[in-house]
Protein backbone atom coordinates (compact mmCIF):
# COMPACT_ATOMS: atom_id res chain seq x y z
CA UNK A 1 0.00 0.00 0.00
CA UNK A 2 1.32 3.37 -0.71
CA UNK A 3 0.06 6.40 1.16
CA UNK A 4 -0.26 9.57 -0.37
CA UNK A 5 -0.23 12.78 1.86
CA UNK A 6 -1.56 15.86 -0.05
CA UNK A 7 -1.31 19.30 2.54
CA UNK A 8 -2.94 22.16 -0.73
CA UNK A 9 -4.91 19.36 -2.67
CA UNK A 10 -7.68 21.12 -5.27
CA UNK A 11 -10.23 20.50 -7.88
CA UNK A 12 -8.82 21.02 -11.54
CA UNK A 13 -10.11 22.35 -14.42
CA UNK A 14 -8.79 21.51 -17.74
CA UNK A 15 -9.60 23.19 -20.98
CA UNK A 16 -7.84 22.09 -23.91
CA UNK A 17 -8.01 25.10 -26.57
CA UNK A 18 -6.64 25.37 -30.32
CA UNK A 19 -4.55 28.32 -29.00
CA UNK A 20 -4.54 31.25 -26.48
CA UNK A 21 -5.59 34.52 -27.37
CA UNK A 22 -5.23 37.13 -24.85
CA UNK A 23 -8.67 39.28 -24.88
CA UNK A 24 -10.48 37.14 -27.04
CA UNK A 25 -13.47 34.60 -26.77
CA UNK A 26 -11.76 31.02 -26.48
CA UNK A 27 -13.75 28.16 -27.20
CA UNK A 28 -12.60 24.88 -25.69
CA UNK A 29 -12.65 21.73 -27.28
CA UNK A 30 -12.32 19.53 -24.52
CA UNK A 31 -13.14 19.94 -20.77
CA UNK A 32 -12.15 17.72 -17.88
CA UNK A 33 -13.03 18.33 -14.06
CA UNK A 34 -9.84 15.72 -12.03
CA UNK A 35 -8.97 15.74 -8.09
CA UNK A 36 -5.94 17.44 -8.08
CA UNK A 37 -2.44 18.03 -6.26
CA UNK A 38 0.58 16.16 -6.71
CA UNK A 39 -0.01 13.82 -3.79
CA UNK A 40 -3.45 12.98 -5.03
CA UNK A 41 -1.95 12.26 -8.51
CA UNK A 42 0.46 9.97 -7.20
CA UNK A 43 -2.50 7.84 -5.47
CA UNK A 44 -4.68 8.02 -8.99
CA UNK A 45 -1.50 6.30 -10.56
CA UNK A 46 -1.17 3.86 -8.15
CA UNK A 47 -5.07 2.89 -8.41
CA UNK A 48 -4.80 3.02 -12.50
CA UNK A 49 -2.01 0.57 -11.68
CA UNK A 50 -4.53 -1.73 -9.87
CA UNK A 51 -2.36 -1.19 -6.10
CA UNK A 52 -3.76 -0.10 -3.08
CA UNK A 53 -3.77 3.56 -2.05
CA UNK A 54 -4.99 5.66 0.55
CA UNK A 55 -4.69 9.62 0.01
CA UNK A 56 -4.57 11.63 3.20
CA UNK A 57 -5.81 15.44 2.63
CA UNK A 58 -7.75 18.49 4.48
CA UNK A 59 -11.15 18.73 2.43
CA UNK A 60 -13.07 21.63 2.88
CA UNK A 61 -16.58 22.90 1.26
CA UNK A 62 -18.39 22.39 -1.94
CA UNK A 63 -14.73 21.19 -3.77
CA UNK A 64 -13.28 19.09 -1.19
CA UNK A 65 -16.44 17.17 -1.43
CA UNK A 66 -16.20 16.83 -5.13
CA UNK A 67 -12.96 15.92 -5.00
CA UNK A 68 -13.27 13.11 -2.63
CA UNK A 69 -16.10 11.40 -5.09
CA UNK A 70 -13.76 11.73 -7.64
CA UNK A 71 -11.48 10.13 -5.94
CA UNK A 72 -13.80 7.67 -4.62
CA UNK A 73 -15.20 7.11 -8.21
CA UNK A 74 -11.65 5.97 -9.02
CA UNK A 75 -11.00 3.05 -6.37
CA UNK A 76 -9.11 5.51 -4.08
CA UNK A 77 -9.53 5.51 -0.24
CA UNK A 78 -9.17 8.68 1.04
CA UNK A 79 -8.38 9.93 4.78
CA UNK A 80 -9.95 12.88 4.85
CA UNK A 81 -9.09 15.93 7.61
CA UNK A 82 -11.91 18.51 7.73
CA UNK A 83 -11.03 21.61 7.97
CA UNK A 84 -13.44 25.55 7.57
CA UNK A 85 -11.67 26.63 4.55
CA UNK A 86 -12.94 25.51 0.89
CA UNK A 87 -10.40 23.54 -0.83
CA UNK A 88 -8.51 25.71 -4.19
CA UNK A 89 -10.01 25.25 -7.49
CA UNK A 90 -7.54 25.59 -10.15
CA UNK A 91 -7.65 26.28 -13.81
CA UNK A 92 -5.03 24.26 -16.53
CA UNK A 93 -5.42 25.84 -20.45
CA UNK A 94 -3.82 23.10 -22.72
CA UNK A 95 -3.06 24.31 -26.10
CA UNK A 96 -2.90 22.19 -29.34
CA UNK A 97 0.69 22.42 -29.96
CA UNK A 98 1.60 21.44 -26.29
CA UNK A 99 1.70 24.48 -23.91
CA UNK A 100 0.19 24.55 -21.12
CA UNK A 101 -1.16 27.77 -18.83
CA UNK A 102 -1.75 27.24 -15.00
CA UNK A 103 -3.79 29.53 -13.01
CA UNK A 104 -3.38 27.82 -9.80
CA UNK A 105 -5.17 29.52 -6.62
CA UNK A 106 -3.55 29.76 -2.96
CA UNK A 107 -5.72 27.46 -1.20
CA UNK A 108 -7.13 27.67 2.58
CA UNK A 109 -5.16 28.78 5.74
CA UNK A 110 -5.07 25.39 8.18
CA UNK A 111 -5.49 26.56 11.72
CA UNK A 112 -3.49 25.52 14.54
CA UNK A 113 -6.33 22.37 15.02
CA UNK A 114 -6.25 21.36 11.81
CA UNK A 115 -2.35 21.30 11.35
CA UNK A 116 -2.30 18.77 14.25
CA UNK A 117 -4.89 16.33 13.05
CA UNK A 118 -3.30 16.29 9.93
CA UNK A 119 -0.41 14.95 11.44
CA UNK A 120 -2.24 12.62 13.67
CA UNK A 121 -4.69 11.53 10.39
CA UNK A 122 -1.00 10.62 8.97
CA UNK A 123 -0.06 8.68 11.90
CA UNK A 124 -3.38 6.45 11.84
CA UNK A 125 -2.96 5.35 8.65
CA UNK A 126 0.43 4.82 8.42
CA UNK A 127 0.54 1.26 9.14
CA UNK A 128 1.25 -1.22 7.13
CA UNK A 129 2.36 1.62 3.97
CA UNK A 130 5.26 0.44 2.05
CA UNK A 131 5.83 3.89 1.21
CA UNK A 132 4.44 7.15 1.97
CA UNK A 133 4.42 9.83 -0.56
CA UNK A 134 4.71 13.30 0.30
CA UNK A 135 3.78 15.79 -2.01
CA UNK A 136 3.05 19.40 -2.98
CA UNK A 137 3.52 22.57 -2.01
CA UNK A 138 2.44 23.79 1.78
CA UNK A 139 -1.04 25.45 2.58
CA UNK A 140 -0.75 28.59 4.21
CA UNK A 141 -0.38 27.92 8.33
CA UNK A 142 2.21 25.12 7.54
CA UNK A 143 5.44 26.21 8.22
CA UNK A 144 8.70 25.23 5.42
CA UNK A 145 9.51 22.89 8.41
CA UNK A 146 6.12 20.79 8.56
CA UNK A 147 7.57 17.86 6.02
CA UNK A 148 11.11 18.12 8.24
CA UNK A 149 8.31 16.78 10.97
CA UNK A 150 6.68 14.71 9.07
CA UNK A 151 9.34 12.07 7.58
CA UNK A 152 11.41 12.34 11.47
CA UNK A 153 7.62 10.78 12.15
CA UNK A 154 7.93 8.24 9.25
CA UNK A 155 10.89 7.01 9.75
CA UNK A 156 10.16 6.67 13.42
CA UNK A 157 7.41 4.42 12.54
CA UNK A 158 9.90 2.51 10.49
CA UNK A 159 7.88 3.89 7.02
CA UNK A 160 10.05 4.66 3.86
CA UNK A 161 9.41 8.05 2.39
CA UNK A 162 9.40 9.66 -0.53
CA UNK A 163 8.84 13.76 -0.69
CA UNK A 164 8.44 15.91 -3.26
CA UNK A 165 8.50 19.51 -2.91
CA UNK A 166 10.46 22.76 -3.17
CA UNK A 167 12.07 25.78 -1.90
CA UNK A 168 12.26 26.08 1.88
CA UNK A 169 10.28 23.13 2.80
CA UNK A 170 12.66 20.98 0.83
CA UNK A 171 15.39 22.16 2.14
CA UNK A 172 14.04 21.66 5.27
CA UNK A 173 13.28 18.19 5.15
CA UNK A 174 16.33 17.35 4.02
CA UNK A 175 17.94 16.90 7.72
CA UNK A 176 15.16 14.16 8.28
CA UNK A 177 16.88 11.96 5.56
CA UNK A 178 14.01 11.13 3.18
CA UNK A 179 14.17 8.31 1.64
CA UNK A 180 13.71 9.78 -1.63
CA UNK A 181 13.23 13.22 -2.94
CA UNK A 182 12.17 14.38 -6.82
CA UNK A 183 12.67 17.47 -7.79
CA UNK A 184 12.22 18.61 -11.42
CA UNK A 185 14.68 20.24 -13.52
CA UNK A 186 13.85 24.23 -12.03
CA UNK A 187 13.63 22.92 -8.28
CA UNK A 188 16.78 21.10 -8.32
CA UNK A 189 18.42 24.55 -9.42
CA UNK A 190 16.91 26.35 -6.74
CA UNK A 191 18.04 24.13 -4.16
CA UNK A 192 21.75 24.40 -5.26
CA UNK A 193 21.41 27.75 -6.22
CA UNK A 194 22.44 28.01 -9.64
CA UNK A 195 21.42 27.20 -13.23
CA UNK A 196 21.61 23.90 -14.53
CA UNK A 197 22.31 23.61 -18.02
CA UNK A 198 23.64 20.01 -18.64
CA UNK A 199 22.74 16.71 -17.63
CA UNK A 200 26.38 17.04 -16.00
CA UNK A 201 24.90 19.80 -13.85
CA UNK A 202 22.05 17.81 -13.01
CA UNK A 203 23.98 15.05 -11.59
CA UNK A 204 26.25 17.11 -9.76
CA UNK A 205 22.99 19.07 -8.03
CA UNK A 206 21.77 15.98 -7.28
CA UNK A 207 24.54 14.48 -5.56
CA UNK A 208 24.42 17.56 -3.50
CA UNK A 209 21.06 16.79 -2.35
CA UNK A 210 22.69 13.25 -1.43
CA UNK A 211 25.42 15.16 0.49
CA UNK A 212 22.87 17.22 2.45
CA UNK A 213 20.41 14.21 3.24
CA UNK A 214 18.71 12.74 0.26
CA UNK A 215 19.29 9.21 0.29
CA UNK A 216 17.96 8.87 -3.15
CA UNK A 217 17.31 11.41 -5.99
CA UNK A 218 15.36 11.39 -8.55
CA UNK A 219 15.12 13.94 -10.96
CA UNK A 220 12.89 14.63 -13.65
CA UNK A 221 14.59 17.02 -16.69
CA UNK A 222 11.22 16.68 -18.80
CA UNK A 223 12.03 15.56 -22.50
CA UNK A 224 15.48 15.23 -21.29
CA UNK A 225 14.65 12.14 -18.97
CA UNK A 226 15.25 11.17 -15.40
CA UNK A 227 17.67 10.90 -13.44
CA UNK A 228 17.93 8.26 -10.43
CA UNK A 229 21.22 9.25 -8.10
CA UNK A 230 21.75 6.86 -4.99
CA UNK A 231 23.94 5.13 -3.15
CA UNK A 232 24.82 2.25 -5.40
CA UNK A 233 25.68 4.96 -8.11
CA UNK A 234 23.80 7.24 -10.91
CA UNK A 235 21.44 6.51 -13.85
CA UNK A 236 19.85 8.03 -16.59
CA UNK A 237 16.56 6.74 -18.71
CA UNK A 238 14.51 8.36 -21.37
CA UNK A 239 11.72 7.06 -23.42
CA UNK A 240 10.82 8.12 -27.15
CA UNK A 241 7.72 10.15 -26.91
CA UNK A 242 5.26 11.52 -30.28
CA UNK A 243 2.32 13.86 -29.64
CA UNK A 244 2.84 15.27 -26.51
CA UNK A 245 -0.70 16.22 -25.27
CA UNK A 246 -0.52 17.32 -21.42
CA UNK A 247 1.86 17.24 -18.94
CA UNK A 248 0.20 18.09 -15.93
CA UNK A 249 0.64 15.32 -13.50
CA UNK A 250 3.71 13.47 -15.58
CA UNK A 251 5.75 13.80 -12.73
CA UNK A 252 3.54 12.67 -10.74
CA UNK A 253 3.63 9.59 -12.59
CA UNK A 254 6.36 9.00 -12.68
CA UNK A 255 6.74 8.80 -9.11
CA UNK A 256 4.46 6.74 -8.51
CA UNK A 257 5.87 4.15 -11.24
CA UNK A 258 8.92 4.38 -9.25
CA UNK A 259 7.13 3.54 -6.18
CA UNK A 260 5.25 0.99 -7.49
CA UNK A 261 8.76 -0.55 -8.82
CA UNK A 262 10.24 -0.99 -5.24
CA UNK A 263 11.67 2.32 -5.34
CA UNK A 264 15.11 1.92 -5.81
CA UNK A 265 17.24 1.10 -8.60
CA UNK A 266 17.22 1.02 -12.34
CA UNK A 267 14.60 -1.14 -12.82
CA UNK A 268 12.50 1.37 -10.52
CA UNK A 269 13.92 4.40 -13.04
CA UNK A 270 12.71 2.53 -15.99
CA UNK A 271 9.05 1.98 -14.80
CA UNK A 272 9.40 6.02 -13.74
CA UNK A 273 10.20 6.74 -17.03
CA UNK A 274 7.97 4.87 -18.44
CA UNK A 275 4.62 6.78 -16.65
CA UNK A 276 5.93 9.66 -17.51
CA UNK A 277 5.91 9.10 -20.95
CA UNK A 278 2.57 7.87 -21.28
CA UNK A 279 0.91 9.98 -19.08
CA UNK A 280 2.37 13.25 -21.64
CA UNK A 281 0.16 11.26 -24.48
CA UNK A 282 -2.85 11.58 -22.17
CA UNK A 283 -5.35 14.71 -21.88
CA UNK A 284 -5.36 16.93 -18.63
CA UNK A 285 -3.89 14.78 -15.69
CA UNK A 286 -5.33 11.71 -16.63
CA UNK A 287 -3.26 8.87 -15.24
CA UNK A 288 -1.75 6.01 -17.18
CA UNK A 289 -3.19 2.53 -16.79
CA UNK A 290 -0.81 -0.65 -17.60
CA UNK A 291 -1.89 -0.85 -21.17
CA UNK A 292 -0.96 2.86 -21.69
CA UNK A 293 2.48 1.94 -20.98
CA UNK A 294 5.37 1.19 -23.37
CA UNK A 295 8.28 -0.06 -21.98
CA UNK A 296 10.35 -1.53 -24.98
CA UNK A 297 10.52 2.34 -25.77
CA UNK A 298 12.33 2.75 -22.23
CA UNK A 299 16.44 3.16 -22.21
CA UNK A 300 18.18 3.21 -18.65
CA UNK A 301 22.09 3.22 -18.59
CA UNK A 302 24.67 3.40 -16.24
CA UNK A 303 26.55 5.79 -18.39
CA UNK A 304 24.96 9.11 -17.97
CA UNK A 305 25.69 11.99 -20.42
CA UNK A 306 27.04 14.25 -18.67
CA UNK A 307 28.07 17.04 -21.52
CA UNK A 308 24.45 16.41 -22.86
CA UNK A 309 22.99 20.12 -23.00
CA UNK A 310 19.36 20.33 -21.44
CA UNK A 311 17.20 21.08 -24.14
CA UNK A 312 14.86 23.37 -21.52
CA UNK A 313 17.97 24.63 -19.52
CA UNK A 314 16.99 25.42 -15.90
CA UNK A 315 17.63 28.95 -14.27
Amino acid sequence: MILTVTPNPSLDRTYEVPSLDRGEVVRATGERVDPGGKGVNVSRAVAAAGRRTVAVLPLGGAPGALVADLLDAQGIEVAPVPVAGATRSNIALAESDGVLTKINAPGPELTPAERELLLDTVRRQSPGADWIACCGSLPRGLAPSWYAALVARAHAAGVRIALDTSGPALLAALRERPDVVKPNAEELAQAVGRPLATVGDALKAAEELRATGARAVLASLGADGQLLVDADGAWFGTASVDGVRSNVGAGDASLAGFLIAGGRGPEALASAVAHGAAAVRLPGSVMPTPDDLAPDAVTVTAEVPVDRPLREPAS
